[in-house]
Order: structure tokens, then sequence, then C-alpha cells
């Protein structure tokens, strides 16, 4: 028995170090952990527990014959984070450039199947030269059922990718299918490299350029986080991980806190009267959430528009918000995409949702109504309507026409609906509305300036006031900045049992 422990002690040994120290070591050398030191990472000390380290390939052609790939590629297991049980995946690129092949991809299906049967939160650390091209259609076959895994985990346990290395081809869709994707500032993630770019099309540009971390950011909107390097990577997961629920039958862990609820008169200044003066809405946010932070997610893309994750009271919260430091706060297609998603996210996993409006409108143009804003626009309204999670809306500043409606008013189903005394509820802004509803006043007044100065107020009054909106009970309660954070306490306590009585259906058809 012995002999036989020593021969599998020792097989564990050389399968354990992948393509070998030299492998290894470039890797390192490349400023990129390999693909254990992720995973020991990511995970509690000690907690790792492998599965399928003697998996091999089965192929035959093309010289794999006599070749052992350890653990085909890619190394799999269960672990827990901040104890917390999570299933893995971790491409090693030391063994066959990490290129993924039948068995290599059934290793990663099976995991993230697991990671369904237990109710865990699903990793995935990308680091791979594409599908292994020696084993022909049983790799795309292998994709195939890594992505349709996708789908079934998708709104029932979270899914992360990590992209640390080269993702490229088929391999790119898988993250896409996640639920968030942080990828480092060495990788690259693109379905058709620059050199097959430049043949087809003549476009000539970089790899990073195409599919780096900034250009997925900026243009693409794919990638959620992005990190300096693997280790930042790891840290961002670990703290995304913290904010969710292990699935979508539980809630997240609420954190034991001390914060108090006291008010917060800094809050008093934050936002100005003069509606044509911008600020940074994550000033208001640090002043409300616990300890002021805010996991804002896709931080460089869509910037008029501000998603995250936070806690109050140690509760875990999705936030919302309208950015009047960027084009005043208007929502455009990129937007209204960014918002809609992160709902449909947070209502899958009962997460409460907190919207912060500070909004002209919808940003008018003629590239906005051909890039189809009607329907993007639409996707806001149905996340909104369609979530049951609790909803509470405050008003900071403009909240005008249809946008007004799209930021989770009472009418879409709001629970509570708040407003600051500088909030303004209308159909458009005062200065807009007068040109239209006193035309004639304007054209007959011998002092222009003055009249339309007069009947701004008078607009305002009537119309654009929060008391209007509280008259009609679309306003639950105008309150003072410094006391919005109790107000909100307070209301995600009695929600918290809230229950949803819509009847029973499959699913509604978001717009395309």
């Amino acid at each position: 028995m012995q002999s036989l422990i020593a021969e599998v002690q020792k097989k564990r040994e050389a399968l354990e170090a992948g393509g070998g120290e030299a492998r290894l070591e470039k890797q390192r050398a490349q400023g990129k952990l390999t693909a254990r030191e992720r995973v020991a990472k990511l995970a509690d000390a000690d907690s790792f527990e492998e599965f399928g380290l003697f998996a091999q390939h089965r192929s035959t052609q093309l010289g794999m014959a006599d070749k052992e790939a350890a653990a085909d590629g890619v190394v799999t297991g269960a672990a827990s984070v901040d104890g917390r049980l999570v299933h893995l995946a971790s491409q090693d690129f030391s063994v066959l450039g990490g290129s993924a092949g039948e068995v290599h991809s059934l290793k990663v299906a099976d995991a993230m199947h697991r990671s369904l049967k237990t109710g865990s939160p699903f990793v995935f650390i990308n680091d791979s030269g594409g599908a292994r091209v020696q084993e022909g259609i049983d790799s795309l076959s292998g994709y195939g059922q890594v992505f349709y895994s996708n789908v079934l985990l998708s709104g029932a346990v979270p899914q992360i990718s990590l992209i640390c290395g080269p993702c490229a081809g088929g391999a790119a869709y898988s993250p896409a299918l996640t639920d968030f994707v942080i990828q480092t500032r060495k990788a690259q993630m693109f379905i058709t490299g620059p050199q097959v770019i430049k043949q087809v099309t003549g476009e000539d540009i970089t790899a990073e350029a195409l599919g780096g971390a900034d250009a997925h950011m900026a243009h693409s909107g794919v990638v959620h986080f992005v990190a300096e390097d693997d280790e930042e990577a790891l840290y961002l997961c670990r703290r995304l991980l913290s904010f969710l629920p292990s699935n979508n039958l539980t809630e997240a862990p609420r954190i034991v806190t001390d914060e108090s609820i006291d008010p917060n008169p800094a809050l008093n200044d934050v936002v100005p009267v003069d509606t044509k003066q911008s600020y940074d809405v994550r000033d208001v946010i640090a002043g409300i959430v616990d300890q002021g932070d805010l996991l804002e997610v896709q931080a460089g893309h869509a910037m008029n528009m501000v998603v995250g994750f936070a806690r109050i009271l140690g509760r875990s919260v999705g936030i919302i918000a309208n950015q009047p430091a960027v084009m005043s706060g208007a929502i455009d297609i990129k937007a209204a995409n960014k918002a809609a998603r992160f709902i449909r996210f947070c209502n899958a996993f009962n997460i409460p949702l907190i919207t912060f409006v500070d909004v002209p409108g919808y940003l008018p143009g003629v590239e906005q109504e051909y890039g189809g804003i009607i329907r993007n626009g639409a996707k806001l309204l149905f996340a909104y309507s369609a979530a049951s999670v609790p909803k509470i809306q405050v008003i900071l500043r403009k909240s005008y026409g249809g946008a007004h409606v799209a930021m989770s008013s009472r009418d879409l189903g709001a629970d509570c609906v708040l407003a600051w005394p500088t909030a303004e509820v209308a159909v458009m802004g005062a200065e807009g509305a007068v040109e239209i509803v006193f035309r004639k006043e304007m054209q007959e007044a011998e002092d222009k300036a003055k009249t339309r100065e007069e009947l701004i107020a008078r607009y305002r009054e009537a119309f654009a006031s929060p008391y209007v909106a509280a008259g009609r009970r679309l306003v639950d309660d105008i309150i003072e900045p410094a006391s919005t954070r109790r107000h909100l306490a307070r209301a995600l306590e009695y929600l918290h049992s809230k229950r949803d009585h819509r009847p029973p259906k499959k699913h509604g058809l978001i717009p395309l």
C-alpha cells in the first residue's frame, strides 16, 4: 500500500507542476500569477478541494497521441471565500497554452453544474490561447457545453469571469454570458484578432487597442472592472462576492456594523440649488452609505450613469444614480443599457435598489434616435417595472419628462419615494416650458427678460416643486438631505418582507 500511496503522491506533484517550472517561471516573468497561485490567492487558506486533477484528453491526432497535458490545462474545484462556498475554474497557460479541448471544457462545465447543485457562486479565471485546434470539432462542442451551462446558471448563482491573459475567439463568449467581468491590463479579449481584422478589412490596430481592458471599459462595455494585475483582480473578485448572495434563493450576508444613522449635515450643501451647476453624485452616495464605500460597476463606461454596490447598516443594496457631472446626467443608449442590466442582476439576486435621481431627460440627437434610444431606453422602463425587490427612489434635483418615469418612479412600482427640497418634478425644465406654455405672453411683454424670469418662477411654483408631486402622492416625503441615510435605513427595514403579487408567467419579452 505504501508504494501505491507514494506513486499517487508522485503523480499528483507532477500534475500540480502544470507545464513545468520553466513555463511557470515564464508566466511569472510576464507579471502574471500561475493558475494555481490565482486559486490560492482567491480562496481561504487550505480550503481548495480540486476535482479532475488526473483528467486527460483523448485526442490521438496531430501529435497529441503521446502528449500528456496536466489536468488538461485547467484547474477546477471548490473552495471557500471569506467562509462561503464557491466553485471555480482556472485555466493553466503553461499547459498547451491553456487551450480548451473537449475534456478541458467538460471539466469547466462540471464545476459549473456543481455550483448550480450546491447554490454557490462560480468563478472562471481565463488565460487561454483559445480552442485546441488539434481536437477539431470536439473542442467546439466543449465550448458549446460551457456556454449552455453559463445560461443554466444565469439568475440562479452569481457568475464572475476574470480575464488574466488572452481570451480570444469563441472563448470570449463565456465571459460575456456571466454576470461580471474583471480584466487585467495585461490581458486582451476579442472575437477576431488584429491579424485577421487587417487581412479581412484592412484595418490596422494593436491587440491592446482592440481588446485591452480600457478599450472594453470605454467602448464595448463588456468589462465591469479593470485591474492593474492578477492580485488586484482577485481582490476585486473577493470584494464583489462579499456584496452578493450565494444564490437566488438566499440574501446577501448582512455585515454587523456599529455605524449610526445620525444626520450628516454635509449633505445639505452637496447639491447646488441652481440646476445649471454640476456636482459629482458619488459625493451624495458616499455621504449616505456605510463607510462611504461604493463598489462602482463599469466606472469608465457610460459615466453619465453610476451603478454599483454599497451597504446601509450592513445590508447590501444596489445603487443607480444619474451623474450630473457628465452630460448633465442625461440618459443615452449606453447609460440605459448599463443601468437596466444592473437592475436585472440585483432583482435576480434579491438585492434592494436605491435610485438617486437628477436627470434632465433622455439625450436628444439624430445619432441617438438612429441608434435606437427608443428600444434601448425602454429596457430601463422594463427593468424597473419587472423588478420585485424593494425599490426606493430619492429625487435630488431635476426629474423631468420620460426620464423621471424611467428612473424608478412611483408609477413603475417604487415602494418608497423621497425628495430633497431641491427636487423639481415636471414634464420639462421651467426654462424650456415657458417658451411653449407662455409663448404669447413672452411675445407681448415689454421687458422680455424680466417677464421670462417671472414666468419661470411661476411655472416652478405651479408644476416643478416637490410639493406638487407630494400633493399627488407621487412623493412620500420631502426630507432634509442630512437625514437621507436614516430614512433609507428605515425603509429598507420595513420593506425587507416585501412580497410580489404579480400573476405567474414564463417571462416577459425585454425590448431588443
